[in-house]
């Protein structure tokens, strides 16, 4: 009897989710994986925070298709879409700059370089896809399905939730003149870049629908996966939304948290104990079963194992990370990391 594959649902969104994906990605070569991506869906800066603001999309784009390009299928017709997909236009009329080969660049298109507006600059091929699918199906998820199935996915992207959330937090200034001065920052490119200790983060509204799709998967997942990413901003708004944090506390699935190797501008000042505590703080009940952490980015594991042993979890230290010393992950790296691990739900 063949056995079946196992079943993960990777949350998180950006450039953290990505890694985890492709990670996942590479751990498939050794054990069967069946992949869900659940991504956040606060997204307000950029090309999605205008597309939010323009045209009142229903869902910023932006983290969705990073989803679907991170688990793009590897043959070349597909990886074209993929990179298509990820093409983000630069501003034709910045002296010196145009996108645009000279065999294709016609006289009308130079003309138009010199308008002083450019309304696709910064725009990515990705996200006015999706923008273009969401609107003419009417359904995220019909829309999100279309595209993976354009790029191969290896894989299901789905939002947290059906409708475009705000994520706004309680930040302390740290100014030396206004001691103890907490600052309300609304948005969630702003609560990333804020600098300051974050002291509260929530969502706006505080109750967005959840995704069905997304809370059937959790239900029926092997492993829940959290991490890496930006802590407030990407991870943590997954537990704020209630019918998925319900979701994620009753499922029967392990559960599993890869720490980042570093803290970001949101989450300065937090320790890696501190980022698994926080998690512990918005959902008590999240019981956890592997915290996996890398071994270099981790001089001093003792807090972490502690923290991690409160949660009802096992500390794994391995290499993760990228040779070059940055605080970057290695996909495959971190894909090998995940084998032992995942497959143990076999």
């Amino acid at each position: 009897m063949t056995a079946r594959p196992v079943r993960v649902v990777a949350f998180g969104g950006g450039h953290g989710l990505g890694a985890s994906l492709r990670a996942l990605r590479h751990t498939a070569a050794e054990v069967e994986l069946d992949i869900t991506a659940i991504v956040t869906v606060g997204d307000d800066g950029g090309s999605s925070g205008r597309l939010r603001v323009e045209r009142d999309a229903l869902l910023p784009p932006g983290d969705l298709r990073q989803a679907l390009a991170a688990l793009a299928d590897q043959d070349p017709t597909t990886q074209l879409t993929a990179r298509v997909m990820q093409h983000r236009f630069v501003a034709m009329h910045e002296p010196g700059v145009s996108p645009l080969p000279p065999v294709v660049r016609g006289p009308r298109l130079e003309r138009r370089a010199d308008r002083s507006k450019d309304s696709l600059a910064g725009h990515t091929v990705g996200n006015l896809l999706l923008l273009g699918l969401m609107e003419m199906l009417g359904d995220p998820v019909r829309a999100l399905d279309h595209a993976a199935a354009m790029v191969g996915a290896r894989g299901r992207v789905l939002p947290m939730a059906l409708h475009a959330v705000g994520i706004e937090a309680d930040v302390s200034v740290g100014d030396p003149d206004r001691p103890g001065e907490v600052v309300t920052v609304r948005g969630q490119h702003s609560v990333a870049v804020a600098g300051g200790r974050v002291e509260a983060v929530r969502l706006e509204p505080a109750d967005p629908p959840a995704c069905p799709q997304a809370v059937e998967a959790v239900r029926g997942a092997d492993w829940l996966i959290f991490g890496p990413g930006s802590w407030y901003t990407s991870v943590l708004p997954h537990l704020l939304v209630p019918g998925l944090a319900r979701a994620i506390v009753s499922s029967p699935a392990r559960r599993l948290i890869t720490l980042n190797l570093g803290a970001d501008k949101e989450t300065q000042g937090l320790s890696a104990a501190e980022h698994l505590g926080t998690l512990h703080r918005y959902l008590p009940d999240l019981r956890v079963d592997t915290v996996l952490a890398d071994v270099k980015w981790t001089p001093e594991p003792e807090p972490v194992r502690v923290a991690a042993h409160q949660m009802g979890a096992d500390l794994v230290l391995a290499p993760v990370a990228v040779a070059d010393g940055s605080p970057r992950h290695d996909p495959e790296a971190l894909g090998v990391a995940l084998v032992p691990v995942l497959g143990s739900a076999r």
